[in-house]
């Protein structure tokens, strides 16, 4: 009984000692702080270890490095362009409307707005990978690939063999995957890769087996680039599952961007700051890199990253800034609603305003506390007059915000907790009203494959789901 004893007392005041470095040296925000101490409490032991592997704070750790010279040219670029914001944007209505947001990217990610870039928007996993394939085999340089899931199935042995061969062609082939997202990917995946000459890499890899402190920091983005000249990004990831091949999900609904043009240099950049952190073999940001950009478009982009080793929560940041900015309508496609305090207040404050605020999410959950959680914020935009429509033709995985058929985002940050505050994300804010409408008009296509989430209807829920919904919330900000 004395060893018991000293067990638990040991427990308790690692425990509380515990407690005190969530509440007084890591200053999370407050959400999170209760959450934890809950978890703390209810669940001492285990708790602990929860913890360990989900609760610490990457918060200002520098993680991605640039060299000196290439930080100074950057640093020159975003100082010219707040410089001579004002004077572009007279040129350009949309620019003026919005240089705010554009100014707020600057000042806090060094967002560079790049300007005549071309576009095109995927919808379908197969029209996507369709032409990701197609450009693969045109590379004749690099191809450079980031994504959070690679699967071993059909289709990433599609894309290993066209990897596999534009190696033994000569073509630089970089491969960077999320170690947890990715963690069914095989070894003879990688090997056959690295065979032919390709490099491959996984972004915080686990240094023991089945332990990973890292392991609740996830590289979530997506993005390829193919000789600096063609880019891709969005929310599908490399797996069967994103063709509709899943019968769990059925049909993937999902938005993807390819992009031509100096957006593409932004993508580079940051793929290369992810791969320097994954890989002792460092790229650099020389000229070499960034070839001389296609401006046969008219599209205004910033791409916008932001993590956990930020500051800033820069990506919601955006989206607050464009929910305030908004007169007549948003529409947001998100598998997750779990806004935090700032983020709802905004929307509140847009639907008070007499803004049509539309939200739509998927009608299945892939993860079940995050789509009661998510069903559970619905309902306070349902209660104050925003519209919420349920998706059910298949999985919607869409990350897309419109607002006023003028500016749009697209890109792999979910409205959730996660995505503003504990993944690696990457986002394309488009400054281009033809580009915005289409996204508007993909929406009200999507609404005929959807039934409207009424107050009436939500308020009939029984009490089994409002039980879930109260948990899940409860937990939500550590999700």
């Amino acid at each position: 009984m004395s060893v018991v004893a000293f067990l638990f007392g040991t427990l308790l005041i690692m425990n509380i000692l515990l407690a005190v470095v969530v509440v007084f040296l890591e200053r999370r925000d407050v959400s999170s702080t209760w959450a934890w101490l809950l978890v703390l409490s209810l669940i001492p032991v285990i708790g602990f270890i929860l913890y360990l592997l989900f609760g610490r704070n990457l918060s200002h750790k520098k993680i991605f490095t640039w060299d000196k010279q290439s930080r100074l040219r950057l640093q020159r670029v975003v100082t010219a362009q707040k410089e001579g914001l004002n004077e572009r944007a007279k040129r350009d209505p949309i620019l003026q409307e919005y240089r705010e947001l554009i100014r707020m990217h600057l000042n806090h990610d060094q967002a560079v707005l790049t300007y005549q870039n071309e576009l095109q928007m995927f919808t379908d996993g197969r029209t996507k990978f369709d032409a990701l394939l197609a450009d693969l085999e045109r590379a004749e340089d690099h191809i450079h690939l980031l994504y959070y899931i690679v699967r071993n199935d059909r289709l990433g042995q599609e894309i290993g063999e066209v990897l596999a061969r534009k190696a033994r062609e000569g073509v630089r082939v970089r491969l960077l995957y999320d170690d947890l997202g990715s963690r069914g990917l095989s070894k003879r995946f990688i090997r056959k890769l690295r065979e032919a000459g390709g490099e491959v890499e996984a972004f915080f890899p686990s240094r023991l087996p089945l332990i990973n402190p890292r392991m609740n920091y996830r590289n979530h983005r997506k993005l390829v680039i193919i000789d600096g000249q063609t880019g891709y990004i969005g929310g599908f990831n490399i797996g069967d599952e994103y063709l509709g091949s899943n019968p769990r999900f059925g049909y993937w609904r999902d938005t993807h961007l390819r992009i031509e043009g100096g957006a593409v240099h932004s993508l580079q950049a940051r793929f290369i700051l992810d791969w320097n952190q994954a890989s002792h073999r460092h790229l650099s940001f020389q000229n070499y890199y960034y070839p001389q950009a296609r401006e046969n478009g008219d599209v205004n982009i910033q791409i916008v990253s932001s993590g956990p080793d930020a500051e800033w929560e820069q990506i919601k940041n955006g989206y607050i800034k464009m929910i305030l900015s908004a007169k007549r309508y948003i529409y947001i496609q998100t598998p997750y609603f779990i806004p935090d305090d700032s983020l709802l207040d905004a929307l509140r404050i847009a639907v008070f305003s007499g803004i049509d605020v539309r939200v739509m999410i998927p009608d299945k959950p892939d993860h079940p506390f995050v789509y009661w959680a998510t069903y559970s914020y619905v309902g306070e935009l349902l209660k104050i007059g925003g519209r919420v429509y349920i998706y059910r033709n298949g999985f919607l995985h869409a990350k897309t915000i419109v607002v006023d058929g003028k500016i749009a985002s697209v890109g792999t940050a979910n409205i959730d907790v996660r995505s503003f505050r504990l993944n690696f994300e990457v986002n394309a804010f488009l400054y281009h009203e033809q580009s915005a409408g289409n996204l508007a008009n993909v929406f009200h296509q999507d609404m005929i494959q959807s039934t409207p989430l009424t107050w009436e209807k939500y308020m009939q829920r029984s009490l089994t789901i409002r039980f879930k919904e109260s948990i899940s919330r409860l937990v939500s900000p550590i999700l």
